[in-house]
């Protein structure tokens, strides 16, 4: 009798379309939601915080790189070696044992991960492949990244029920969360705009143009901290307010500079750049998110 060899699944070429350190660049959500979390339940934190970075979205990662059969540079990887069947039992095998593991946390928690897993294969999937058409596949990622991860991550970093969640707090951060990722999502597709076209794929930030998508990313990254604003200014922590103000100082700056450099020529809206420009973004974004979470258990400001 044949024995199963889960292992082998997981080859060199699995491990790299899996994109480990990709997950850092989804931190962000995760962390906003737990800044804003009381009562925190740290043993469950740490559980979902392994089964989304370490398990979900890798998985989601594999399984779009084994739709698309990618050969040019994709996000996390300038040179994707050739994606094997191997990949789709590696990602099938991580969504199994994340959903499983998730149940330990709570069955909202499980509930919400597993259909995080059915969108994301939802987008990417051939049959379906929500990703091919500009605004669906925007407002896919938009929804689930941002406000749906927010809800996700809610239920099971703390005391969880639908009936009480939904309050215009959430409703506000939840709102936040998707404006911030739909304020990156564009500039992630602006190097891949050929590559795109050539596979059927028709994205948002190609239907923008170059100059397009930097307009739309800042205008939404600008409703976003106007929402931020709004939000701590309601509670009456400016600190918070300042403090994302000094901290993306750093991002806008480069997204400037990145904006009069492809507006000189568009060669310069490359993977590099996209890549750099990313992690800048992710690295701020969650320093200023673990400063908040220090603060709630420290009380610095």
């Amino acid at each position: 009798m044949p024995t199963l060899n889960v292992i082998s699944y997981f080859d060199k070429s699995t491990v790299k379309h899996l994109r480990l350190p990709f997950s850092y660049h989804l931190m962000p959500v995760f962390l906003f939601a737990l800044s804003q979390a009381t009562n925190v339940n740290w043993q469950n934190t740490i559980v979902a915080f392994c089964i989304l970075h370490l398990l979900i979205y890798p998985s989601s990662n594999g399984y779009n790189s084994y739709q698309d059969k990618d050969e040019t540079s994709i996000g996390g990887l300038k040179n994707p070696p050739k994606v094997s069947e191997n990949l789709f039992y590696a990602t099938l095998l991580l969504d199994i044992v994340g959903v499983v593991c998730a149940l330990f946390v709570s069955v909202y928690f499980s509930i919400f991960v597993l259909l995080y897993v059915l969108i994301s294969r939802a987008y990417s999937y051939r049959k379906l492949r929500l990703k091919k058409y500009a605004l669906i596949g925007f407002l896919t990622v938009f929804l689930f990244q941002g406000a749906f991860t927010y809800l996700m991550v809610s239920s099971a970093v703390t005391t969880f029920s639908v009936e009480t969640f939904f309050n215009l707090n959430t409703i506000i951060c939840m709102s936040i969360a998707s404006l911030f990722i739909g304020s990156v999502y564009p500039l992630t597709q602006i190097y891949q705009h050929n590559a795109d076209k050539q596979d059927g794929v028709t994205s948002i930030s190609y239907k923008l143009g170059y100059i397009g998508t930097f307009i739309f990313s800042s205008t939404v990254f600008a409703a976003a901290t106007a929402l931020l604003f709004y939000y701590f200014d309601s509670k009456h922590q400016r600190i918070e307010v300042f403090l994302f103000f000094i901290l993306m100082l750093p991002v806008v700056l480069t997204l400037f500079n990145w904006f009069n450099n492809v507006r000189k020529s568009t060669t310069n809206a490359n993977f590099e750049n996209t890549m750099k420009m990313n992690l800048l973004a992710s690295s701020c974004m969650n320093i200023y998110f673990l400063v908040l979470i220090l603060n709630n258990n420290y009380s610095w400001f």
